[in-house]
This record gives C-alpha cells, structure tokens and sequence, in this order.
C-alpha cells in the first residue's frame, strides 16, 4: 500500500487487477458472448501452456494431458449417451406393452421378450403366449368380447393418462426447461447465446425420465430430437469437469456441437448422419477440429449402443431394413410425387403449429400446461385405440412401412394372394394381387394418416419432451407405403402399359412399397426441418442400401423446393423466431441497402451514448453510470469533448472490478479517480487512491464507419459472432450496433414486428 503522499507516483501503485479475480470473463443469463474475445483466450491459454511446457517433464505432461482432454470428454459424451439411449429404448419398449398387458414370468419383459422365453410359443402365433396377459384376461379372464374390449380400452386410456400426467408434472415441478425438441434452444446456445440451467444436471435427469413417458404414453411425438438435447447436456456436464472447456464459453460450444452429433448417431443408429446433421442443421461455429471429435463421439455412442442391444436383433434401430430388388427409372415420378407431398406437409404443418403456439403464448391456454397434456393425451389415446395402426408405438408402425413382404410376414400390409404353383427364393417373392386385408389396411392407414397429421400440429410444442423426427417420418411413410401399394396394383394389373413393360413382366419382383414407404418418410422429415444432405445420409444408414440414394435424394430435394417456395423457415427457425431467441442464422440473406448510421443508436433525437471516459470519472460516477442504464458495456474515449475512442468496457466485468477494488484494495473510495491508461493521471494531493482497470479494457473493439453497408455489418456479426459493433468516423466514436440492432432491423426490413426480439 502507499501513503496519500506517493499518490503521483506509478511505481508502487498497486494494479489489484494484475490477478484474475472470481467471474471476470463469464456472462449473464440470456446474453451473447462474445466469440472474438473467447477465441484471444483460448490462444492466449493455448500459448502459455506451450511455453511452460518446455521448463519441466511435469509441465509437458500437463501439456500433454491438456491436448488429450477434448478426446476424452468426446469418450465420456459417447459412452453416457449411447448408455442414455439404450436404457430409454428399453424402457419404452417396456411400458409401451404395459398399456396392453404384462408378463406373468417377469413383469418387466416387453411382450417380445416375454414371448421368447416361452416354450409354448408357435411361429403361427408368435405374438400370442401364456405367459403375456391382456389385462382383460388377468383380470376378469376374458380375451375376446364386448367386455374384455371395453376394459383393455379402459386400462389403455388410463395409463396413457397416468404417464404423461406424471410427465408434465415432473418436467413442471423440477426442470421447466426439460420440455419441448430442445433443438431450437440448442441451435441458440451453439450460436452464443446463454441459457443457464437449459443443459443442467436436473434437466438431463428429468428430461430423460419423462422422454420415456411421453413416448410410452402413445402420443404423438418422438425421442430422437430430444435425444439431441440429452447427449448436449451429457456435453455440458463433462465440459464443466476440465477448466479448458468449463471457463471458455467458446471451447464449450465445440463440445456441444459434437455432443449433438452423438445424440443424433444413436437416436438412429447413424453415426455419419449424426456429424452431418451437427454441421448442416444445429451449428454455428464448426472448426475441422469439432468435425473430428463430432465423428469420434458419434462412434463411441453407437458402439455403446450396439453393445446394449436394446432392440435384441443387432440393429442400432427399430426400423432398420433391407431389400433386395433393385428400383426403376419410372419410379422417379411416384418419388418425386412424394417430395412434394412432403414439401406441401412441411409446409402445412409449420404454419399451423406455430398458429397454435403463438395462441398458446398469447391466450389464457397457455397458463394451463397440464390440463392441455391431459386434453391431448385422452383425445389421443381414444381415437388411436380402434385403429391397430396408430395403437401401437409410432417406431413399431414405421418399422411395418419400411418392411418388404417376405414369405414369413404375418401383417395385413401382407396380405397377398399367392399363386399355389410358385416355386422362387424366399426373398424373390413376384408381386401379386392384393388380399382383402390389404385393403382393410389401406383403409386404416388412410384414417391415420389424417389423424396423425392432425394430433402431431397440437401435439409439438406442449409442456413435455416432444420430438418431431418419428412423427413426420410416420406421416411420410403411411403416405409413402399407400402410394408404393397403389404403383404395385397397377404394375400387376396393367404390365403391358408403356410405362410398365420394359421393366415389369409378369411374374418379376417389379415395386417394393417398403421403399415408397422410406422415401416418403424422407421427404416429409425434410418438408418440416429443411435437411437435404444429413437427411440423405440417415436414411440410407438406417436402411444399408447405397443404391436408394438416388430416391432419397430426388424426394428430398424436392420436398426442399416445395416447402422454401412457400417459406424459407424450418420448424427449428420458426420455434427460434416465435420465443424471440437472438439467432442469426446464415442461411437468411439481407439484400436491403441500408447503412450503419441507419441502424446504429443514439438515432437523431435520443439521449447521447453514455460512454466512460480514460481519466476523469470517478468510481461514483461509474456505479452511477451503470445503476442508471441497462447496456450490457461502454465505449471508452479520451474525453466527452474529443470523443476519440480508446477500447470497450464491459458491465459486468466493471462491477466485479470496483467491487473487488472496494474489497481487497485500501483507501479506494467513491471519488477515487478510474483510469484506463497505462500511467496514472496527475492529482493534486491527499487525493484517494486511483483505480486502475486497464485489464478489462477491451483494446481492439470491433469497429466501423457509419457509412458501411449493413449487408457487410450483418456478414460480420455472422461470421465473427459478435456482441457489439461501434460505429465511427475518423476514429471519433459516433455510436453503437448490438446484435439485437441488427436483428431488429432485419425484422423491420422484412415487414416483422421488431420488438418479437426479446433477449439482449
């Protein structure tokens, strides 16, 4: 310490700031960091530990183990999402068949498993043996009958009801943030924004029991896009174990990108589509590096998958399958077909869930969350029952689309007539006509088509873990296996027709409506979330057949031009803009030739920019500068006259530095001088002790002219994730643009209200 009359001298003038002190560097709730500043850090971080390196082997060794860190947080992400995914698999399975019946050997064996441990069990009724029971027979001892009907009816209804009552209690009670896809939130947060709490420790535990009991319950959503928020939030938590990633926002946003990957590898099965979808749809800083251990991660999570083996046939996937007759030319118009179906259901879709959404923001709806579950939940479970089609899990359904008619297949959709003289492989079956259950099954998946497009609008979005991956995917499939049914008849009946007689004679294994049924399930998933290349991808890896990529593609691609010609928005970017999340997305083009001085504040007529100036203001006066605004930091000149700009401050790094001052530093006082320079100012004498804050000063702001394009200033944000933008002229400070500005004004450009941008 020195005396009041050392005052004037720099020598022993304590800098309290040459040691980092507790939170300098973190940020706020619902506020951007500032990518440019994380990435100095990390070099910075980077530089000295290669530098210590060479004074000691222990050095090199910690060195060592700092490069070695990131593959093993991407080892841990894997084996706790692939282990995550396989306990959820297991468990759905499980309390799916509950609603129907249960296993008198084991009461927690699915009705699969408990049918393979029968010795009882014939091939002709493998989905019947003593030991699974109705409740209707273990109860009143009835399997067939108005009775026995009404009661499994009755019990079915009551533990859907029982499930997702639990469900949204859970996620009400413990972990609000548990709720919804997640991957509109986990797009914001890789592209900056913090929402602590969103990939919290509670929020994993929650959200992954009540995933389990949604899908259970029988409505209408899916695992796979919460499975992404899940493995994100395996992400955050081992992060949080290594300092590298825990203290560097930047560094952790790498991890999630590749977390993200692995939730994706094991909620299909597809470790490859998993990086892709990381890069194409959920990131938005993606080094080379992040591709690497994003590939890694999604391994580990599929081996550990594979090594659970939750569905017991060696298949990462319920509905993995294969075929063996190769597609035709003509069948590239019923695809296409398909894509627009898929675009036009896009479409659809995205305007009225996110009608619905915004009347659940907007009315009295929205302050019942519970009652609305309940509501859907029943309407769901009564109208499903009936129909054996939308009865059983959305998963099981798709996995009976996607199958060929082998001679072993017992389901309707098999239902063929067979010619008695046949003599072929067993898996070379030649198309024939269709049997009457056939056609009751057509019936009945025309009905729940029309139902699932309808639930799956009021479903997504409600107050519970709601995935949309299996739900489009279901849409596209009834879509697709009907048309695939549809060119199957006419081929049979009509073989002589142009179209038909090059490549179908009778006889021949011409259409396989499994096929219909895959890629209409591509086309509708892309309808709705805009994925082209990843979607490509997942699709041929849940099938293993390289030689339907062409269909896949053409329906896909097609369902993009569909849907972008009546929108540009993915479900994921409408659920971004509807709760006002500042995301920049790169995809969207700003063609208007407004400037800088447009956008920037103050505009003509408000108050001045409250700046800090590099000497004059003392410590008072900057609590009081900061008590009285909201900015998230100040532009820090020479003097309120010239206005020449020297760096930037942030708020809440000022208020941890004058409170930390006040604390640890003697005889610095409310009217003590604040300085930003490298020497103290000159004070008269017996004046309180200077406070020197040079260290937080952010030298190198980023800057502009006022007269620079906002086509580049938006370019710039973007790709430089910025928080702040300052605006001058001749090095004289003139305003500020935030990010909230720029958002804000592409808003307005595009006829939008601005002020649905609610976060800083």
């Amino acid at each position: 310490m020195v005396n009041a009359g050392d005052m004037n001298g720099s020598g022993n003038l304590m800098d309290f700031l040459d040691e980092p002190f507790p939170d300098v560097g973190t940020y706020e709730d619902f506020h951007t960091i500032d990518w440019l500043r994380e990435k100095s850090r990390d070099t910075d971080r980077h530089r000295k530990i290669t530098s210590k390196s060479k004074e000691s082997i222990w050095e090199f060794i910690k060195s060592l183990l700092d490069a070695w860190s990131g593959w093993v947080v991407m080892l841990l992400i894997g084996l706790l999402a692939g282990t995550l995914a396989g306990v959820i698999d297991l468990a759905v399975d499980w309390m799916t068949d509950l609603k129907e019946g249960v296993c008198l050997s084991a009461f927690w064996y699915s009705h699969e498993q408990c049918c393979w441990t029968s010795n009882e069990t014939t091939f002709d009724d493998r989905d019947k043996c003593p030991l699974w029971q109705k409740w209707s027979e273990l109860l009143v001892s009835q399997s067939e009958g108005a009775s026995a009907y009404i009661l499994n009816y009755f019990l079915y209804i009551m533990w859907a009801l029982c499930f997702a009552f639990l469900a949204v209690s859970l996620v009400r009670v413990f972990a609000p943030y548990a709720c919804g896809s997640g991957i509109p939130e986990i797009k914001t947060i890789l592209s900056g924004f913090i929402i602590r709490g969103y990939l919290g420790k509670w929020t994993l535990l929650i959200k992954t029991v009540t995933l389990v009991l949604v899908v259970s319950s029988g409505l209408s959503l899916g695992k796979e896009g919460p499975l992404v928020h899940v493995a994100c939030c395996c992400g955050n938590f081992f992060s949080s174990l290594f300092s590298k990633y825990s203290k560097n926002e930047g560094k952790r946003r790498e991890v999630l990108s590749a977390a993200a990957a692995a939730g994706v590898s094991v909620a299909f099965g597809a470790p490859i589509g998993g990086v892709l979808f990381s890069l194409e749809e959920v990131s938005y800083y993606f080094p080379l590096k992040t591709l690497w251990r994003s590939f890694f991660a999604a391994l580990v999570a599929a081996f550990t998958l594979r090594s659970i083996n939750p569905f017991g046939n060696s298949r990462l996937v319920l509905f993995y399958v294969e075929y063996h007759t190769p597609w035709y030319m003509a069948e590239l118009f019923p695809f296409i077909l398909l894509g627009v179906f898929g675009g036009l259901w896009g479409t659809l879709f995205i305007r009225c869930n996110i009608a619905w959404c915004r009347r659940r923001k907007t009315t009295r709806l929205g302050k019942y969350p519970v009652l609305e579950v309940i509501v859907i939940t029943a309407i769901t479970a009564i109208i499903a029952y009936p129909n054996p089609y939308t009865r059983r899990s959305t998963s099981e359904l798709i996995s009976e689309l996607f199958n060929d008619c082998g001679a072993l297949e017992s389901s309707q959709l098999c239902d063929y007539i067979n010619d008695p003289n046949m003599t072929r492989p067993v898996d070379d079956i030649p198309d024939r006509p269709a049997g009457p259950g056939v056609y009751t099954a057509m019936w009945q998946l025309a009905l729940a088509l029309v139902f699932k497009i309808v639930i799956t609008i009021f479903t997504f979005g409600m107050k519970i873990p709601s995935g949309l991956f299996i739900p489009s995917m279901a849409v596209g499939a009834i879509a697709g296996r009907m048309v695939g049914i549809g060119v199957e008849q006419l081929a049979y009946h009509h073989h002589d027709w142009i179209i038909f007689r090059n490549w179908c004679r009778p006889g021949a294994d011409c259409v396989t409506p499994g096929l219909y049924a895959m890629v209409g399930a591509a086309a509708c998933l892309g309808g709705v979330t805009r994925m082209t290349v990843s979607l490509v991808v997942i699709m041929f890896e849940l099938t293993g057949g390289l030689e339907y990529i062409v269909p896949l593609m053409a329906a896909a691609v097609t369902s993009k031009w569909v849907a972008d010609a009546f929108g540009k928005e993915g479900i994921y970017e409408a659920h971004i803009h509807l709760n006002g999340y500042p995301f920049l997305d790169v995809k969207d083009e700003f063609t208007h030739r407004t400037l800088a001085t447009d956008v920037m504040r103050p505009r003509r007529g408000e108050a001045p920019l409250s700046v800090l100036t590099q000497d004059s203001m003392t410590v008072e006066d900057v609590e009081t500068l900061i008590k009285d605004t909201d900015y998230n930091g100040f532009p820090v000149v020479v003097s309120k006259d010239s206005e020449r700009l020297i760096g930037f401050a942030q708020r809440r790094e000022l208020i941890l530095a004058i409170k930390n001052a006040r604390q640890r530093q003697d005889g610095v006082v409310s009217n003590s001088i604040v300085y930003f320079t490298e020497d103290p100012p000159e004070l008269p004498p017996n004046s309180p002790h200077p406070l020197k804050l040079r260290r937080i000063l952010n030298l190198s702001p980023f800057t502009v002219t006022d007269h620079t394009p906002m086509e580049t200033v938006v370019d710039i944000f973007r790709k430089l994730g910025l928080r702040q933008c300052l605006v001058t002229r001749s090095g004289r400070l003139l305003g500020i643009i935030t990010k909230k500005d720029v958002l804000r004004h592409m808003a307005q450009m595009a006829n939008q209200d601005p002020e649905s941008i609610m976060f800083n």
